[in-house]
């Protein structure tokens, strides 16, 4: 016969992965990834975080004046940081789960 898990134990080990988590986040903040789109003429940088923190704007393409065409590639850029960056997350959970997949865990 088993005997039924201890709850002190089960309320510390999830202590211990909530702060693991906390880690983690604090981990991904420092990080950052780049998404671009016209050939690197547009570049979004973004953090684990999911926040953009630069956009860098080929000086060429300022030139063009094409508005529309501009504003298309910057919106494809950060589009592409922030696919990067949810995948960079995802990866990092993964990790911390151990292999073991959670639905919802790392999901933004």
């Amino acid at each position: 016969m088993s005997q039924p898990p201890n709850l002190q134990d089960m309320l510390a080990k999830a202590q211990e992965v909530q702060q693991r988590l906390a880690q983690i986040q604090q981990e991904l903040a420092r990080k950052s990834v780049e998404g671009s789109a016209g050939g690197g003429m547009v570049t979004a940088v973004v953090t684990g975080e999911l926040r953009v923190l630069e956009v860098k704007i080929e000086p060429s393409l300022l030139e063009t004046g094409d508005r529309e065409m501009l504003q298309d590639l910057v919106a494809a850029a950060v589009n592409a940081g922030l696919a990067r960056a949810r995948e960079m997350v995802q990866q990092e959970m993964q990790k911390a789960a151990g292999g073991v997949s959670i639905p919802g865990l790392g999901a933004t």
